[in-house]
């Protein structure tokens, strides 16, 4: 098969067909098909689109481009969570300990930062000796003596769909249902699930920012879950502004731990249960919602969730010392300075998107697959949308590496935080709940 003939035919609004899609994976991850080609495809795809027959065959085609995890002997129920990204978000790393700390195992795999929003792997990977890279049978081991592993994409699962993450980062190609629903899956599904739960952005800095584009991502995936006979349940959160207070790596593993020691931010405690109690659900450990908040209630309060995070961090190479001392063992920043309000009003909006891109630009994301990420830089905001400010009052941290990155954080603050007059409705945090039997409104 010539990849040029895949090329044109998508440029032209033609279909590719299912063994066609499995030969394009098996080519792609071993090697026989050049990056350049391979864009072109991706933006072949971006522009035309691929129906849902489509979406299903090139998930199926990844998926079985390398292999799968088995806990079909484990004896307890398998559930993952996985989102789709945003600014601040550090969910999966409360969440991961918090739902194992119930009795559930959760083999959970993560990606890097993509595009504007940040990666679950690198902020865990701010953790001195921290390593994402387990193997599918080290991974496999530590699910079934701890419960939990928090991984990364190994070149044994879906290798075509690795590559291609990296490649539509790179190549302004990501912001594409089929392409998100079909990468999402076939990893997911490569592990081994009984059930996985969704954590669907909307709003500005999501890739998704129109809900109506945000829910047909959250049925396609639902429907793919279904399809394979793993239950899919999804949640649609809100992205207006970034989640929680700290955005970067190394500060975001800070306000985790904090969460896990029952604290943290109003917002990021409540996207956290409200997940974790779906996966409970799934896992027929809870019957109601209300039951299975109280069960990650209780792991929260006695402790079971942080202890759970320390094994995790211990077993696979991290320093345990950070979670009972996450500022003294994480890397810190050398420059920090406070960003205050130049006048008085109403904080109308704090752009994810630009704090986003403000973390790659001090250095803390990539712009290309080979960057290094420093882990120390970042924002810890200090206001929200709806808050009155007066002249003075700090609005965010800026954390960085020299004083040039200082005026670059200062300047991407001032970008996103927008003060003006008047009071401003606040949008619901968790707004649809979305699964087989439909999507519903909360």
């Amino acid at each position: 098969m010539h990849l040029i003939d895949l090329i044109a035919r998508k440029r032209d609004g033609g279909r590719i067909a299912p063994a066609e899609w499995h030969t394009f994976a098996a080519e792609y991850a071993a090697g026989r098909y050049p990056d350049y080609q391979v864009s072109a495809l991706l933006m072949a795809i971006f522009f035309r689109g691929l129906d849902g027959e489509e979406t299903y065959a090139l998930m199926d085609a990844m998926l079985s481009s390398g292999g799968k995890l088995d806990f079909s002997h484990l004896g307890k129920p398998v559930i993952d969570k996985h989102s789709t990204g945003g600014v601040g978000d550090k969910v999966s790393i409360v969440l991961a300990p918090l739902v194992a700390a119930c009795g559930i195992a959760v083999p959970m795999m993560s990606g890097r930062g993509l595009g504007h929003t940040g990666g679950t792997l690198d902020k865990l990977e701010a953790i001195p000796g921290f390593n994402t890279r387990l193997s599918m049978a080290e991974a496999k081991a530590q699910v079934e003596r701890l419960g939990c592993a928090l991984i990364g994409q190994t070149g044994e699962i879906a290798p075509a769909d690795k590559k291609l993450y990296a490649l539509r980062d790179a190549t302004a190609t990501v912001e594409v249902i089929p392409l998100i629903a079909a990468s999402i899956m076939s990893k997911k599904l490569a592990e081994g699930l009984g059930g996985l739960v969704l954590d669907v952005k909307t709003g500005a800095g999501a890739f998704m920012p129109q809900l109506d584009r945000a829910l047909l991502l959250a049925q396609t995936m639902v429907d793919i879950g279904e399809r394979c006979g793993c239950p899919t349940v999804a949640l649609m959160t809100c992205m207006d502004h970034p989640l929680g207070v700290a955005c970067g790596n190394a500060v975001e593993i800070e306000e985790s731990i904090e969460v896990l020691r029952g604290g943290g931010p109003a917002d990021t405690r409540e996207v956290t249960l409200s997940l974790g109690a779906e996966m409970l659900l799934l896992a027929r450990v809870a019957s109601t919602a209300a039951e299975a908040r109280s069960l990650l209630g209780d792991a929260l309060a006695d402790g079971r969730g942080l202890e759970m995070l320390r094994k995790i961090v211990e077993a696979q190479g991290g320093d345990p010392r950070v979670v009972d001392d996450p500022q003294g063992v994480l890397p810190r920043a050398p420059e920090q300075a406070l960003v205050v309000a130049s006048h008085a009003g109403v904080v109308q909006r704090v752009e994810p998107r630009v704090l986003g891109r403000g973390i790659i630009a001090l250095g803390g994301g990539r712009t290309t697959m080979e960057d290094e990420v420093d882990p120390s830089v970042g924002f810890r905001l200090l206001v929200h949308p709806g808050m009155h400010v007066t002249r003075g009052t700090p609005l965010a941290s800026v954390l960085a590496r020299d004083t040039a990155g200082l005026a670059l954080g200062e300047a991407c603050v001032r970008e996103a935080v927008v003060i003006g007059d008047g009071d401003v409705a606040q949008p619901a945090l968790i707004s649809h709940r979305v699964s087989a039997t439909g999507v519903q409104a909360l």
